[in-house]
């Protein structure tokens, strides 16, 4: 009875002990198979499962070459030779792998492999040398600085120093890590920065007697303030000069060349040298700008003399065609029988007195950039279907030529005439009205937007005396009250042909008395002092000068048919112009 007592307790042992053991590798973080001397599986934990994808169940009991067919646990067993850190892989993971015999009272039972799953590990471990490797980078790079650079943390303890702050300072930089900043920077602010979190840049810094610039920026980690990286922008004052002379001769250079391209591509104005701060003119910049961002046909709309030609200008400045070419055509000024050859151009022998080797045309001129066609309303009607054309295809074809030429241009025209009554007149094709009129432009006379008036005098008064090489010192409270008294039907040109005349007129040094303004500005105050009593040829004089305004009214500013109704010659009507100032 005590022995069958004695062999049941041996037997609960060994179970709970047997249980133990698989308890103790199924826990291992690694994959434990074994085998006995006739290959087959006698161990195989959880983790083994995990990591070679045989399950546990079918595999205890098993040949190990079933369940791992290049299992060298049998080689093992036949040397007796361990072999250990062996790296293979396995399911696409990588593994270490330690094989060792089971060795029994000097005989060997069996083997036992261990496998470690060294994948994410080696791939911290390469993460963890990047890091290492673009740490010392960094120092290298810190340390090689012209720049004197320092780090403290949230308190203002200094946690880096590169090798230029050290020397500009005389010590070592394993001296002062550890160090409060205020210990080894005088007058240093890092530590207050740190607290506030608000940057300085470009503050002056006493050190060593030196007035320094220096920048000091806030470390924000998790919207928290964890420490403040101090530069030395500039070690002596001297050095600021030095960049800022630097600064400017680069500035003067690159105007010159911005200067010299605006030349090259005819533009001679940009939206700067559109003056006056009314909601119109502010409206009609706006206009422009938008316009200036895209390939549309631009229409332009205006009286006589308010700077059609000068949005124009602008316009294709601000594109992105500004390093083309910008051509410009008044439509108005060419005969039409010559128009059609200007526009398109033409080949050798078109017609008697063509050019040997034919010309380009203003398209062809303009090809990659913008060409302007001022005047459009008085465009012939025959030249407009051919522009139509131009605006439908893309291409043209020379006067006398039979090849189409691509052409890749865009159309800014500009008018003072009223383009929607003459379509309905038949004077101008509605088609082409409605190629033109995508992007429209009105810029207001100079009577609707008075209170600019003062603005433009003072810029046209700079730019006339330096043209005329005059020094005028201003203008008389009694002369600018008549200037402000006065319509303007001539607009902004009227405007300038008035001042230059009196900056020609007034000596040097002076301010414009009333006295320099042409007669008809002046005639309703010489009528006061006259009393009545004038001289016939003023009389005469502003009876043509009233005309000559009136019927430009009526012509919307058409110089051409203004000239035709007065019956004189464009060019007497121009030299009358100048005259009055008009």
């Amino acid at each position: 009875m005590l022995v069958k007592d004695h062999l049941d307790n041996k037997k609960v042992f060994v179970k709970e002990h047997d249980d133990i053991l698989n308890a103790i590798l199924d826990s291992a973080d690694n994959a434990i198979v074994a085998i006995n001397k006739n290959n087959e599986i006698i161990v195989y934990n959880n983790f083994a499962e995990k990591i070679l994808g045989a399950k546990v169940e079918a595999s205890l009991g098993r040949g190990i070459y079933q369940v791992l067919p290049n299992s060298r646990l049998p080689e093992v067993i036949k040397n007796g030779k361990a072999e250990l850190e062996k790296i293979e892989v396995f399911n696409d993971r990588q593994l270490m792998i330690h094989r060792t015999p089971i060795i029994k009272e000097k005989e060997i039972i069996g083997a036992v492999a261990v496998f470690q799953d060294i994948t994410d590990l080696k791939r911290v471990t390469q993460e963890l040398e990047m890091e290492k490797h673009i740490s010392e980078i960094l120092k290298t790079i810190l340390d090689n600085a012209y720049d004197g650079i320092v780090v403290v943390d949230e308190n203002g303890v200094v946690t880096m120093m590169n090798n230029a702050y050290a020397d500009y300072l005389g010590v070592k930089k394993e001296d002062v890590v550890g160090k409060h900043v205020t210990e080894v920077i005088e007058s240093s602010r890092l530590h207050i920065v740190a607290k506030t979190g608000i940057e300085e840049i470009g503050e002056i810094q006493k050190i060593k007697g030196k007035n320094i610039v220096v920048m000091r920026i806030p470390i924000i980690k998790a919207g928290k303030v964890v420490g403040v990286i101090g530069k030395i922008m500039f070690k002596d004052l001297k050095e600021v000069g030095i960049l800022a002379n630097k600064i400017n001769t680069i500035e003067k250079e690159l105007k010159y060349y911005k200067d010299a391209l605006r030349q090259a591509s005819g533009v001679k104005y940009n939206f700067d040298s559109i003056v006056g701060s009314s909601e119109k003119i502010q409206e009609a910049k706006y206009l422009g700008e938008k316009a200036a961002h895209t390939n549309s046909n631009v229409l332009i709309r205006g009286e006589s003399g308010t700077g059609k030609e000068l949005f124009a200008h602008a316009i294709h400045g601000r594109s992105n065609r500004a390093m083309g070419p910008f051509v410009k055509v008044n439509c108005a000024a060419i005969p039409a029988e010559l128009l059609e050859s200007e526009l398109f151009g033409y080949e050798e022998g078109a017609f008697t007195g063509a050019k040997r080797g034919g010309k380009k045309g203003k398209f062809e001129l303009a090809n990659g950039g913008s060409i302007f066609l001022d005047e459009i309303g008085d465009m012939p009607h025959s030249m407009q279907a051919k522009l139509l054309r131009v605006l439908q295809e893309k291409e043209i074809e020379r006067v006398g030529g039979i090849e189409n030429i691509p052409l890749n241009v865009r159309i800014i025209a500009a008018t003072n005439r009223n383009l929607e009554e003459m379509v309905e007149k038949g004077e101008f094709r509605e088609d082409l009205y409605y190629r033109l009129n995508v992007m429209t432009i009105t810029i207001p006379p100079l009577r609707e937007r008075s209170e600019d008036l003062e603005l433009l005098i003072q810029h046209l008064m700079t730019k006339i005396c330096e043209q005329v090489g005059n020094y005028v010192t201003g203008i008389s409270s009694q002369a600018m009250k008549q200037l402000k008294s006065h319509g303007w039907p001539g607009n902004v040109r009227e405007l300038e042909n008035v001042l230059e005349r009196a900056a020609n007129l007034v000596d040097y040094g002076k301010e414009i008395q009333i006295n320099h303004l042409p007669i008809y500005l002046k005639k309703s105050e010489a009528s006061i002092h006259s009393g009545g009593k004038r001289e016939l040829k003023d009389i005469l004089e502003e009876a043509e000068k009233d005309a000559i305004i009136d019927c430009l009214k009526n012509t919307g500013g058409n110089r051409t048919e203004t000239a035709r109704i007065l019956n004189i010659s464009r060019s007497s009507l121009y030299e009358k112009i100048w005259k009055y100032g008009i």
